[in-house]
């Protein structure tokens, strides 16, 4: 069975739509960044720690996604903000690491008990 991969978001898809050749100008640029001896998760967990760096919401977001669906848990994902959090300083590692934790599904409030 071949892995779930994500599909991009509306916005993404209507962009690429309407400017076919940024869309496959951006398809070279990421088939030469795959061409490595890195495996997908490194590369996944690269991508997401560049995206930290640079404090880019959605493409930390996206980098969530496509880690995940390259085989990344939660605390490897974790592990990449710990990493990051003496260069992007405590209040911005705060941030990317609820950003991570809401697009992995870990929203971190308590869950309403029922009765």
């Amino acid at each position: 069975m071949a892995p779930k991969t994500s599909r991009p978001p509306t916005a993404h898809q209507q962009f690429v739509r309407r400017f076919a050749s940024l869309g496959k100008a951006w398809g070279l640029v990421n088939a030469e960044g795959d061409a490595g001896p890195l495996d997908a998760k490194t590369q996944r967990l690269l991508k997401l720690a560049i995206a930290i760096g640079a404090m880019r919401e959605g493409a930390v977001h996206s980098g969530v996604r496509k880690a995940r669906d390259a085989g990344a848990s939660l605390a490897e994902m974790e592990q990449v903000v710990a990493l990051a959090a003496s260069t992007i300083g405590f209040p911005a590692s705060v941030a990317v690491w609820r950003w991570v934790r809401e697009e992995a599904g870990e929203t971190g409030r308590p869950t309403k008990r029922r009765r």
